[in-house]
């Protein structure tokens, strides 16, 4: 005689829940109600979904956690297809800025260090951070204090475009400076 397989457990796929609620999910006895072409106001439950009714939109529960809840009349797909839009919108404008890396060393000449701090100040007003260290090889590592004074007169050259975040401190043979950019006005 040959065993049966098992039968697979009933697997009833979940329904989308909204994250707003709708019409006569919403619970609260009274609730606030906004919308287009109409008077503010607080309404009954019943009320509300009657003036829905009559315009053909969704009364939607915009914030719920207020007293009494806001809802509002409109279509709610055409909701959700707009703030699908703003946020698209939203994420385009904003920018992830990057750390841009700026290295020194401890004899770095003058010259050197003006034409990186010209690059740091494009950085800076691109609105990304800088990250600058003082590179310490070998036996110059002897010379701390002079990688020191060195982030700090470039401290004090960005102090037009950015911000020092914490004072230059060593990590391994490395000493580190961040600069972040000021905010425009």
């Amino acid at each position: 005689m040959q065993k049966r397989p098992k039968p697979k457990p009933f697997f009833r796929p979940r329904l989308p829940q909204n994250e707003h609620r709708l019409n006569n999910e919403i619970t609260a006895p009274e609730v606030r109600v906004v919308g287009e072409d109409m008077e503010p106001g607080v309404y009954p439950i019943a009320e509300a979904l009657k003036m829905a009714q009559a315009k053909e939109v969704d009364l939607v529960e915009i914030s719920p956690n207020a007293t009494p809840p806001v809802c509002r009349l409109i279509d709610y797909k055409k909701f959700l297809y707009e703030r699908k839009k703003k946020d698209k919108e939203q994420k385009a404008k904003a920018k992830a800025s990057e750390v841009k890396e700026i290295r020194f060393t401890p004899n770095t000449d003058d010259h050197d260090f003006d034409f990186k701090a010209k690059h740091a100040e494009k950085f800076l007003q691109e609105g990304n951070k800088v990250k600058c260290y003082v590179q310490f090889k070998g036996r110059a590592i002897m010379f701390q204090e002079r990688g020191e004074l060195l982030l700090l007169k470039f401290a004090e050259r960005m102090s037009e475009y950015g911000v020092l975040e914490s004072m230059p401190k060593m990590e391994g043979r490395r000493m580190l400076a961040m600069f972040s950019p000021k905010k425009k006005k």
